[in-house]
């Protein structure tokens, strides 16, 4: 488990100070896959710096199975390092070394024997799905085959928590998808905790079982994901949920009502669900924004309607869209 407690973190400005972090506070259990989420400036990638005690917090503390990093010697916070992993955006590899070198290498660090090290690293290729590329070096991969490598090396420790630091914001939507599996995948293989900072919810419906929403250093709102995404509360929270409908612009007419509706995680269906609306309840919606995508066999994302008549066809409408799986519908 990793208790954040009260986690402040302040840097000198020419203004005076600047506060990074506000008195943080978050409980991150063992095994969850835990998205920390926020746009650029939030504070995120500061927060995961002081998990790890990359950054050092200005006041409060960061435990580790009820452990203190902040209070360990610098041989005892090495040690912890190597349970608490990372990887990074830009991947960080060793471009001078092979993808076999590139996993062995902490484990050089922590003086394991070189059999041993290529030994381990293979079957992490393996894992990764990168059994051939072990004489390849960095420059020769993709952008994907170079976060699974990166995924490999930071698994070659064994470690029990794995922080993911804007890990695919540099990789296409299915480069994204396909790491994501493999996270997911290596999480439930493992057990490992798995904590992912973004700027993209849709990174965080995909994988994440609880999710902390930070801005201007604050956790603003936290939750699970199903109830976060379905019922955001504060603005921030609704900025990255609802990012480019620009409801407030739509003039509707008199005689339209507005229905926002979510889909986290409903199933696919032959026919749309505002489709078989019109059919079964003779109720033709008029689809005034859309924001939606499928996962595997899931739909995720949000849609405003306008909805012709008056309460009645409403109420009628909410009630048939409620009645779907994983669907919230909400007045707008």
């Amino acid at each position: 488990m990793i208790e954040i407690k009260n986690l402040t973190k302040t840097f000198p400005s020419a203004d005076g100070t600047f506060y990074a972090l506000k008195n943080v506070s978050l409980t991150i259990n063992d095994g969850e896959i835990y998205g920390i989420i926020g746009m650029s400036g939030a504070g995120k990638s500061t927060l995961v710096r002081c998990i790890n005690m990359l950054e050092r917090p200005t006041e409060g503390a960061v435990l580790v199975n009820g452990c203190d990093v902040g209070t360990l010697r610098e041989s005892e916070l090495r040690k912890t390092r190597r349970e608490v992993t990372m990887i990074f955006q830009g991947f960080h590899l060793l471009m001078q070394r092979t993808v076999l070198r590139n996993i062995c290498f902490p484990l050089e660090l922590a003086g394991v024997k070189a059999s041993e090290a290529k030994a381990r690293a293979r079957e992490l290729l393996r894992m990764v799905g990168l059994p051939d590329k072990e004489n390849a070096y960095p420059a020769q991969l993709s952008g994907g085959q170079q976060q699974r490598v990166a995924i490999a090396r930071a698994l070659a420790t064994n470690p029990k928590v794995l922080l993911c630091d804007e890990a695919t914001s540099a990789l296409d939507p299915k480069t994204t998808h396909d790491i994501l599996s493999l996270i997911r995948d290596i999480n439930q293989r493992l057990g490992i905790t798995v904590i992912i900072i973004t700027h993209q919810m849709s990174v965080v419906q995909e994988i994440c079982d609880r999710v902390a929403i930070l801005e201007n250093g604050e956790v603003v709102e936290e939750g699970t994901v199903v109830s976060v995404f379905s019922n955001p509360k504060a603005a921030a929270t609704r900025r990255l949920v609802f990012p480019d409908s620009a409801e407030d612009e739509l003039d509707l007419p008199h005689d339209e009502h507005r229905l926002r509706v979510i889909f986290n995680g409903a199933p696919a269906a032959n026919t749309p669900l505002i489709a078989r609306m019109a059919m079964d309840k003779r109720i033709a919606a008029n689809i005034l924004y859309a924001s939606t995508r499928s996962v595997g066999d899931k739909i995720y994302g949000h849609m405003l309607l306008g909805i012709p008549g008056g309460d009645e066809e409403t109420r009628t409408a909410m009630e048939y869209l409620r009645a779907a799986e994983n669907v919230v519908v909400e007045e707008a």
